[in-house]
């Protein structure tokens, strides 16, 4: 998978986690769809979506693997949903075309394929949460499309409509009317892509829960933690707000179920540590470590950690991401703002005394590194985490580094360019251009890296770090080089207690999560 554009650090995340399988490189050739399935580009874009109340739009790349798959199966869908009674039109944009950026920019698209939903011409977009088969896609659109909620009128619509998979909202009324009533239907609408939203006037029918109650009352359904929740607060944030809080997990899980994602993509875009206990779910104390996670979560309440149980089978990415082996699990992975910290190989009674240490602060961060280079006499140096000081901070030298990913097409066309800026510039001692792996090494947390390629510039003048957000050609690079470097410096002698204290403070793995998503 290419990344290109620059993607906060929970975005890339989650793009990189909720694919399961290897990294896909880029591909020739590009899905073919029929004609029930609208083109649109940049220049016809905004003329169609504001002929329609509804559209459903999917921004897709040529070489994905996921928009190869999706391909039939979204056609298949626009071919039946153009034939409904209003119907509902799908469309699809590329999104890696440079002609259709500014689209791409506009719909925060940051990974392939996005799908989005716009209503009224385009003054309300929301993001396509349903499945990605032709059945899920029509079932979901349909309701979509139909009213935010629906009455049940008896056991058997009740059982129907409250399954265990995902959250459903109920809304019990004495009366279809009042204000309590129409600020339910109000967040409805507002949030019917996220979630499943009923009304009765006969609590009897409902499947948990009082069934005396005649309401105004709001119950949330849910297939964890206590199963259901009752809210008599109409208030229109204070629905919203018990939604969020109620229909959210204790502990996430991370599998290969798509009712699961909503919650794994909030998980990574809250700003809080992450505490990620990656397991086989064949394993047979699985129960056992979702009991001790649970537990964890209770007692360290208040400590602004978010809890996660993940399928290794289905976590493949995560590892890939952050450096792990599938042989150290059970593993249990905490990011913090501090730093990684692993314990691997660990039986369920270690779980809350190990969480303990990290709340005290006993435990020392762990930092992924490629091994230094024996040999490292290219024009374009390697940097790893654990020379980047010596390389790059300490030289005394003006150093540009770039950060790539081995499977992103923008560096791999960055690279012979590079090459070219290093050849030209070999004979002047002060100037080094590297090269850091950034899917390999923790990036510390002075440079902002959130996508790839990334360039820096360190100055050997009071040690600026400059990003570089210019052309990518040689001739740009070298002219803002000369541009920004300083005067030649010594490098810098670092005693054995100096090294130990910049190994805490500049080599920081950057694995604090940032609200962006």
């Amino acid at each position: 998978m290419d990344v290109p554009l620059a993607l906060p650090f929970a975005t890339l995340v989650v793009v990189l986690l909720l694919s399961s399988g290897p990294i896909a490189a880029e591909v020739d050739g590009t899905a073919v769809l029929g004609e029930a399935v609208l083109t649109l580009d940049a220049g016809n874009f905004s003329e169609v979506v504001a002929k329609h109340e509804f559209i459903v739009v999917e921004f897709y790349a040529p070489w994905c693997g996921h928009c190869k798959e999706l391909a039939p199966e979204y056609e298949k869908a626009a071919s039946m949903l153009r034939k409904r009674d209003p119907p509902v039109v799908l469309a699809k944009v590329d999104a890696y075309d440079e002609s259709n950026k500014e689209l791409k920019d506009k719909y925060k698209v940051h990974g392939y394929p996005a799908i989005k939903i716009i209503r009224k011409g385009g003054s309300d977009v929301s993001a396509y949460g349903g499945p990605r088969d032709v059945e899920g896609i029509v079932e979901y659109l349909t309701r979509q499309v139909g009213p935010a909620s629906l009455e049940i009128r008896s056991a058997v619509d009740a059982s129907r409509s409250i399954g265990d998979k995902g959250v459903v909202l109920v809304g019990v009324f004495p009366e279809f009317a009042g204000i309590e009533y129409e600020n339910f239907m109000a967040v409805a609408n507002k949030m019917r892509t996220d979630y499943d939203f009923f009304h009765t006037s006969d609590a009897s029918i409902l499947p948990r829960g009082d069934l005396t109650v005649k309401g105004p009352l709001l119950r949330l359904f849910k297939p964890f933690d206590e199963l259901f929740v009752d809210s008599q607060d109409f208030d229109d944030d204070a629905i919203k707000k018990f939604i969020e809080v109620s229909g959210f997990p204790t502990v996430v899980t991370f599998d290969a179920d798509p009712t699961n994602h909503k919650f794994i993509e909030r998980y990574y875009s809250t700003p809080s540590a992450k505490a990620m206990l990656f397991l086989r779910f064949s394993d047979d104390r699985v129960e056992t470590f979702k009991s001790q996670m649970h537990e964890a979560a209770r007692q360290l309440i208040g400590n602004n950690i978010s809890f996660l149980i993940g399928d290794v089978s289905t976590a493949d990415r995560a590892f890939e991401y952050f450096g792990l082996k599938e042989s150290d699990v059970p593993l249990l992975l905490v990011l913090a703002s501090t730093g990684k910290y692993l314990n691997p190989t660990m039986e369920p009674d270690q779980l809350i005394p190990w969480m303990k240490q990290y709340i005290y602060g006993n435990l020392t961060p762990y930092v992924k590194s490629e091994p230094i280079p024996k040999v490292n006499d290219q024009p374009v140096k390697v940097v790893v985490a654990d020379n980047i000081d010596e390389i790059v901070f300490n030289s005394g030298k003006n150093v540009l580094l770039e950060f790539y990913a081995p499977w992103c097409g923008h560096c791999r066309k960055l690279a012979p360019i590079l090459e070219e800026v290093a050849v030209s510039l070999q004979d002047d001692d002060d100037v080094v251009i590297a090269k850091m792996d950034g899917t390999a090494n923790d990036i510390p947390t002075d440079f902002a890296v959130e996508g790839y390629p990334a360039l820096y510039f360190y100055s050997s003048s009071g040690g600026d770090l400059l990003m570089y957000d210019g052309q990518r050609t040689a001739e740009e690079i070298i002219s803002f080089i000369k541009k920004n470097r300083g005067a030649k410096t010594a490098a810098v002698e670092v005693t054995q207690t100096d090294a130990v204290e910049e190994e805490v403070t500049s080599s920081t793995p950057s694995g604090s999560i940032q609200d962006e998503l």
